[in-house]
């Protein structure tokens, strides 16, 4: 069999040697000429020299994915502790490079890059990863390692570093990580301080490459405080004296046109007044400012969640409807991201109801929602069958849940949605029907609260029917044409300002080459010099007319 030999002509010790089957490869096989170029090719000697070590590496690497190799090589083992110090390091390049081509993708990138590094950050990590990089002496560097108990009296900090400039984007990026350090170690207090002088010293930087940075550290900043004793909603709980810093924030990145912090602030002043019930403060906030419309993504999803609940407290379901669907699609759907989906979807749910729609069925069998929402599909069956009775145990056996994910409240509203429901299903299913058997299926206490409720519904179009005071009866009248109506019109224009919404979207999420409309005008003006010079020289006379045909004289 055809085989490919790496090997060396010196000694075993200095250089590999493997012998690979090529029709093994991975490669597919090359066009050779003919059969003696074949023959020759059949057995290749390459040499591996020892100081080449990413060429080894390359090597092995390629052999190992393949079957029925052998390598007399050993593989260097890579220290889980040294790949996090080589992980974090590799991000302070993408950062110098944000700075240096004024780009934030590059510091995107690396806050991406946390969630991976999490489960590996240690102080001894953190502390190694900073010493490689600060120079000795670095007052930055110190406090960065204080913080985390460290010392700086290490071998890690190489004299390469010494005339290395550290840019602020690398500080912040580390003091970051060290807020991740101390939430994951539930050290709150601490994390709480750290983050207070972390966020006044991004404030003084003023920095437009430190925008994407900055979002980031306020959330910790926030989050920290949410879990200092008293929690919320208590009025002496630290998220009250925290509005002030986050209200200088946000009029800060206003001014400064830093649009990812004034999204993130934004979304986290209207959490800080929900958590306290402060309904009227966070509706003069959505009010008195504009949310960015660049903003990211994931920003933007809270946003309308926190928007959604403010109007289903508000009693306008209609807006709260909306922003909830629009914060659900948003939302990503996998695992990682399931909690917000979730509670999205439950808070959708109960906004449905109070609408006197019935959410699909399809909803809660979805495997991400399956469990989470089986509480609210008992509630469902109870407002969709108008079952007073079932409705009352749902809510008493699940009152802590609904408590504990603020949606209790809302849920009390919908007995009144549960007794009309049942009353339009009664007027659905009977033409005439006495007030004495809507009190009885309904489980009202008497008749005349009975009429009463159903002359309300009358009045909010609930149902068209009439009351027969006298007789005592409900006759329903006789439906008309839904097509004769303004509902097929209005549902065609949902549709279509939905796709004309997500066609804007797309058309403002598009990116553009920077300075390449600079390069066209400098390619444009070079060719109109060209066509001056050539111009002035036909005209003094340095250039023929028929010479200046060139090639195609006399076509």
């Amino acid at each position: 069999m055809p085989t490919v030999t790496f090997q060396s002509s010196q000694a075993a010790t200095d250089h590999i040697h493997l012998r690979l089957p090529i029709n093994q490869l991975n490669a597919p096989r090359p066009i050779l000429p003919s059969d003696r170029t074949a023959r020759r090719l059949s057995s290749r000697t390459v040499i591996i020299p020892r100081n080449h070590p990413g060429t080894f590496l390359h090597y092995t690497n390629m052999a190992e994915s393949m079957e029925g190799v052998v390598t007399t090589g050993e593989q260097p083992q890579v220290d889980s502790k040294e790949k996090a110090v080589a992980d974090i390091a590799s991000n302070f390049v993408l950062l110098e490079r944000a700075v240096a081509q004024f780009d934030s993708r590059f510091t995107l990138r690396a806050l991406r890059s946390i969630s991976s590094l999490r489960k590996r950050l240690t102080p001894q990590v953190l502390t190694d990863a900073i010493l490689s990089y600060y120079p000795q002496g670095n007052e930055m560097g110190k406090k960065l390692v204080a913080a985390i108990g460290g010392s700086v009296q290490s071998s890690k900090t190489s004299e390469a570093n010494s005339k290395k400039d550290v840019v602020p984007e690398v500080d912040v990026y580390l003091a970051i990580l060290i807020q991740v350090l101390f939430y994951d170690q539930q050290d709150f207090s601490k994390g709480a301080q750290w983050s207070s002088w972390l966020v006044d010293h991004i404030r003084e930087l003023n920095r437009r490459t430190l925008d994407s940075l900055a979002a980031k550290a306020y959330f910790y900043f926030a989050l920290f405080h949410e879990n200092l004793d008293p929690k919320p909603p208590s009025r002496q709980s630290p998220v009250i004296n925290i509005r002030r810093q986050l209200l200088a924030a946000l009029r800060s990145a206003v001014l400064r046109k830093d649009q990812d912090t004034q999204a993130a602030v934004m979304v986290l002043l209207l959490r800080n007044y929900l958590s306290t019930a402060d309904i009227t403060q966070a509706d003069l906030l959505v009010a008195q400012t504009q949310f960015p419309q660049t903003a990211p993504n994931n920003q933007v999803a809270r946003f309308l969640y926190y928007l959604g609940r403010i109007r289903a407290i508000q009693l306008n379901y209609t807006e709260a409807h909306e922003h909830l669907t629009s914060a659900t699609r948003k939302s990503p759907t996998s695992p990682v991201a399931a909690g917000f989906y979730q509670a999205s979807m439950k808070l959708l749910v109960v906004v449905e109801l109070l609408m006197g729609d019935i959410p699909d069925r399809a909803i809660f069998s979805q495997p991400n929602l399956e469990r989470a929402l089986e509480p609210y599909f008992r509630l469902v069956q109870a407002v969709r069958a108008g079952d007073l009775q079932g409705f009352i145990r749902v809510v008493q056996a699940h009152s802590g849940i609904f408590q504990r994910e603020g949606t209790y409240t809302l849920i009390l509203r919908l007995r009144q949605n549960v007794i009309r429901t049942g009353i339009r299903m009664l007027s659905l299913s009977y033409s005439r029907i006495s007030l004495r058997d809507i009190c009885i299926r309904l489980g009202l206490e008497s008749e005349e609260s009975a009429e009463y409720i159903v002359a309300k519904a009358i009045r909010d179009g609930v149902i068209e029917a009439s009351i027969n005071h006298e007789k005592g009866f409900m006759q329903t009248k006789r439906p008309g044409d839904v097509y004769a109506t303004r509902e097929p019109a209005e549902a065609f224009h949902d549709r279509i300002a939905a796709c004309l919404t997500l066609h804007d979207e797309c058309v403002k999420a598009m990116r553009y080459p920077m300075n390449q409309h600079r390069l066209e005008l400098k390619n444009a003006q070079e060719a109109r010099e060209r066509e001056r010079e050539l111009a002035k020289e036909i005209q003094d006379g340095d250039i023929d007319e028929d010479d200046a045909a060139g090639d195609f004289e006399g076509l």
